[in-house]
């Protein structure tokens, strides 16, 4: 029986995806905006996103379109 690990940055794209599904975000919002959402977390994903190339300023639909987070 072999588990398959998650990579961290898919968990935070299922729960951003929760939160459009869910209204409380819309694609077009900044990824700065669910900074008020993760509290002390906020951080730790701040630092990740921006490793990735990410700005606090690009939307939020630029995170859910990444299909593979690879680590180079």
């Amino acid at each position: 029986m072999t588990q398959k690990v998650i990579h961290p940055m898919v968990k935070l794209q299922r729960n951003v995806q929760s939160l459009l599904d869910s209204n409380i975000i819309k694609p077009t919002d900044s990824i700065w905006k669910i900074a008020l959402l993760y509290g002390n977390e906020w951080q730790y994903w701040k630092q990740e996103l921006l490793e990735f190339g990410f700005t606090m300023q690009d939307p939020v639909s630029e995170l859910l379109v990444v299909e593979t987070w690879d680590e180079d």
